[in-house]
């Protein structure tokens, strides 16, 4: 498979057939900011923060699962895309809990940071808020799911790195949630205890490690093949 020749932000750039969008433009040095994305996993354009301009297309279209064509014309940083992520990350954050000055991940935080990135400051929306109880009764991991901003990593993970299919996403509309088996709390199901492969790649601190006293929070650790 040869290469193909492309615009991307001005500049004349070649790929390899087949690869995406996303992937050319990391290739290259620039940020296209995910929420759902994984490496080397199947992307399932969930958070649509990858969205770009490609030159034709009566839409924006999600860099992390559309493929580079020959002649494509692309733009990841015009007005049009900056204001849709801006809205995006102001939708994800009217419907999360307002508790980021406590919150034990603030500081390493996935959605706090894009928000300061693209210079959100607080939402201008007001949308319903889901309110779980904490599950912490299991000794390996802490459940919030009143942080979970649907991003589907947990899912991603269990199932096509740890092949255990844990989780599941579930319901529709504004009741759609991810699941934990058949809907049950985490608990003490021995199954959860060792791999903590979902904790690292939780966004928001949905998913936590308990905290032992003088304990310090570390940063989310992006899985990476190989």
């Amino acid at each position: 498979m040869g290469n193909i020749s492309l615009t991307l932000n001005g500049t004349p750039v070649s790929a390899p057939q087949g690869m995406t969008i996303l992937e050319v433009a990391r290739e290259n040095g620039i940020d296209i900011p995910t929420m759902c994305y994984l490496k080397d996993l199947a992307p399932v354009g969930a958070c649509r923060l990858c969205v770009v301009e490609v030159e034709g297309s009566r839409t924006l279209v999600g860099s992390c699962h559309t493929p580079v064509t020959p002649g494509m014309v692309i733009q990841t940083h015009s007005p049009k895309v900056l204001e849709v992520r801006r809205v995006l990350i102001e939708l994800m954050m009217a419907s999360h809990p307002d508790t980021c000055i406590v919150c034990e991940a603030a500081n390493c935080c996935e959605l706090r940071l894009r928000a300061t990135d693209l210079e959100v400051g607080m939402p201008r929306f007001r949308t319903r808020m889901h309110y779980f109880p904490v599950e912490d009764e299991n000794p390996s991991i802490i459940r919030d799911m009143s942080k979970c901003i649907l991003c589907r990593r947990c899912v991603a993970a269990c199932d096509n790195i740890e092949g255990k299919k844990m989780f599941s996403l579930a319901y529709r509309g504004f009741e759609t949630k991810v699941i934990y088996d058949l809907d049950k709390p985490i608990g003490s199901n021995e199954t959860c205890r060792d791999c903590k492969t979902c904790i690292t790649l939780c966004p928001t601190g949905a998913l936590r490690l308990p905290m032992k006293f003088g304990q310090e929070k570390k940063g989310p650790v992006l899985y990476v093949k190989g």
